[in-house]
């Protein structure tokens, strides 16, 4: 029997920790060959060589794509994308896979699905259908949708998306959210271990901090972490501060600078970290109090823990909101107003009585069984454009 090769490109450690149990699938069935491709951040010292963590794990990388350049402005991201669709042609070419799987929305994503469209290689996306409205990633997912064949979304909004975008409900799964999967089966660490591996001691209360760029947003990324860091300024201290530093998106080396600085100012309350990786993300989660910024894991993972979650400005807008979030505008008195009202009894009763909208796990599973299965033949890379029925979707 030839077994299938399937291959899994990952671009960051927050998408690697979300691929990991699909990853291991896939190595360890007896009718799948893997190939994983790493890129992005994971390959750049200043983000913490993070393909480092993937080989811990014990996988084998098969491809490394180098793509990104040490600029964070919109030419340099746009230079990026484009070394990736150059690195991901040849290595397709060389890597002949028979299906490849991409997950979320961005540019190094984007960059492996224009080269995999080129070489007629059918594409797994996972993730589609979400909309992020502050965000440059919003444009890249529903494009990357457009050039994929297979889709694996988290919700039933999601999958309706996906298939407004005309394509075939046949080929679009709802399976929950794959970030379940990776908590169900990691073993997480204690306080005190995670104390020591962090070279952190938590407080009596803490808050898990990540702040992105919004990139449809020119020239906020300043104005905006200092308000944030300004309403951190005015807690009380008894609060420790957690930060895991942004990602290398447009904007995001002045958040840095100002994070780090703000760590300095603060001493033994705050630390920063490049890269948690997963296994220490998840262990802060789930001993901190509140998560506060603009990442999607305050929406997607947070709730699983029963953590309440502060989400600033527009940057995850359109998403689904668990009852667990606590939306804000990007302002100092607007952000230390939140932070008060998610650390306070009454919403914790709330965030207590939250259920995760993305499920309660499996999603690996359901995600491995259609794509070690289904028939990769000329008919799924032929797509048909599925037209909504008269007036559906037309606001009428």
């Amino acid at each position: 029997m030839v077994k299938r090769k399937i291959c899994i490109v990952t671009g960051t450690r927050a998408e690697y920790g979300l691929l990991r149990p699909l990853v291991a699938k896939v190595a360890e069935s007896a009718t799948t060959t893997l190939q994983l491709v790493v890129t992005g951040m994971h390959l750049s010292p200043e983000f913490g060589l993070t393909y480092r963590q993937i080989e811990a794990d014990g996988f084998t990388i098969t491809r490394k794509v180098e793509s990104l350049l040490s600029s964070d402005t919109p030419a340099g991201i746009g230079k990026s994308t484009g070394l990736g669709v150059i690195g991901f042609a040849d290595a397709l070419q060389d890597l002949q896979p028979d299906l490849l799987v991409l997950l979320g929305d961005r540019f190094e994503i984007l960059a492996a699905a224009v080269a995999a469209l080129y070489a007629r290689i059918p594409v797994a996306h996972i993730h589609g259908g979400e909309t992020t409205e502050g965000a440059f990633d919003e444009g890249i997912r529903h494009a990357i949708s457009k050039m994929s064949h297979l889709h694996f979304v988290v919700a039933a909004d999601y999958r309706r998306r996906v298939i407004q975008l005309g394509e075939d409900p046949a080929w679009v799964f709802q399976v929950g959210g794959l970030g379940v999967d990776g908590i169900r089966h990691t073993r997480l660490l204690g306080r005190d271990d995670l104390e020591e591996a962090l070279g952190f001691e938590l407080g009596a209360r803490n808050l898990l901090l990540t702040f992105h760029p919004v990139t449809l947003e020119a020239g906020t990324a300043e104005e905006q972490v200092d308000a944030l860091l300004d309403a951190c300024r005015h807690l009380d201290s008894d609060i420790h501060f957690l930060f895991t530093l942004p990602n290398a998106d447009t904007g995001g080396r002045v958040i840095i600078e100002k994070i780090e600085a703000f760590v300095g100012e603060m001493g033994r309350r705050a630390h920063a970290a490049t890269s948690l990786g997963q296994v220490k993300y998840w262990s802060a989660l789930q001993h901190v109090d509140a998560v506060v910024g603009n990442s999607s894991s305050g929406l997607l993972e947070a709730p699983t823990f029963k953590v309440g979650t502060v989400n600033i400005g527009d940057r995850q807008k359109g998403r689904l909101m668990p009852t667990s979030v606590i939306n804000c505008e990007p302002t100092s008195g607007a952000i230390e107003d939140a932070i008060c009202k998610v650390l306070g009894d009454s919403f914790r009763e709330i965030v207590r009585r939250t259920e995760n909208p993305l499920g309660d796990g499996g999603a690996s599973e359901r995600i491995f069984e259609v794509i070690s299965s289904v028939e990769l033949d000329a008919q799924l890379i032929k797509k048909h454009f599925h037209d909504l029925p008269a007036g559906e979707g037309s606001g009428e």
